[in-house]
């Protein structure tokens, strides 16, 4: 058993990682929107980005495996990712079509959300072991 101390830990490499997959997905977003990508192809791409970083990142220091990747951790991660991907897209396509808000924000709320899904899966299923 773990103990909170140890679980916070986690929870905030977890947020630190998820910082720095938002600054990718952010950016790329950012770039290919400036470049007149359609904003839902761009949030598709831009989280893929995000998405190859977190695996790394949240793989090697936010949860410390130790074992060799293996198939089944990846298609679980590539699921809880593509969930999270999913509601984040119905989010963005919500806040920005329905509620009117500015694409950015949009974005932001998406994330939000889409992060929250994507740590309640990561932890308790794909990097469960820990």
């Amino acid at each position: 058993m773990r103990t909170i101390k140890h679980q916070l830990e986690i929870f905030l490499r977890f947020i630190t990682v998820g910082i720095g997959n938002s600054l990718v997905d952010f950016g790329v977003f950012v770039v290919l929107t400036q470049f007149g990508v359609y904003y839902l192809i761009a949030h598709f791409f831009s989280y893929g980005a995000g998405m190859v970083n977190s695996f790394v990142w949240n793989r090697i220091w936010t949860f410390q495996v130790k074992t060799k990747t293996n198939s089944k951790e990846m298609a679980r991660f590539f699921i809880v990712n593509a969930f999270s991907a999913f509601f984040s897209f119905i989010l963005l396509y919500i806040f920005k079509q329905n509620e009117g808000f500015p694409l950015i924000f949009s974005k932001l709320f998406a994330t939000i959300g889409g992060m929250i899904i994507n740590f309640i899966g990561t932890r308790t299923w794909v990097f469960k072991q820990i």
